[in-house]
């Protein structure tokens, strides 16, 4: 019995570490296209196929339509964020080429706290 609890609690910490780990702040600022990042940047295409690290990235294979919301900035500023279809998520800026350009002027704004959670089906992980 001890054995199975002691197992229980090795996957417990092993969980909760991981999860730690997603919720790393990525960037303190990110560029948008207004100051509630609501309002579509650009259009891209995917040219490359691309596996995130975690939850909060965005998967694709190439040839894929993706919608960008924000730039990471300052830190970090090779990741995007975007929409393909229901999927939301960071992306390497370097794995898309801009098909089209929505917006005339960027807006730098502060990163919040709920930027870098997963999002799973229908419902926020808070981890």
């Amino acid at each position: 019995m001890s054995r199975i609890l002691d197992g229980r609690i090795l996957l417990l910490v092993i969980s909760f570490l991981t999860s730690l780990r997603s919720t790393k702040v990525l960037s303190e600022w990110k560029k948008c296209g207004d100051r509630e990042c609501e309002t579509a940047m650009s259009r891209v295409r995917t040219t490359t196929e691309y596996l995130g690290p975690d939850c909060r990235y965005l998967n694709f294979k190439p040839g894929e339509e993706i919608t960008v919301y924000s730039k990471l900035s300052r830190k970090n500023e090779n990741l995007w964020t975007g929409s393909k279809g229901k999927d939301f998520g960071y992306f390497p800026k370097d794995a898309v080429k801009v098909e089209q350009v929505l917006i005339a002027e960027e807006v730098e704004v502060l990163t919040k706290e709920t930027d870098f959670l997963c999002l799973h089906g229908d419902k926020y992980t808070f981890e």
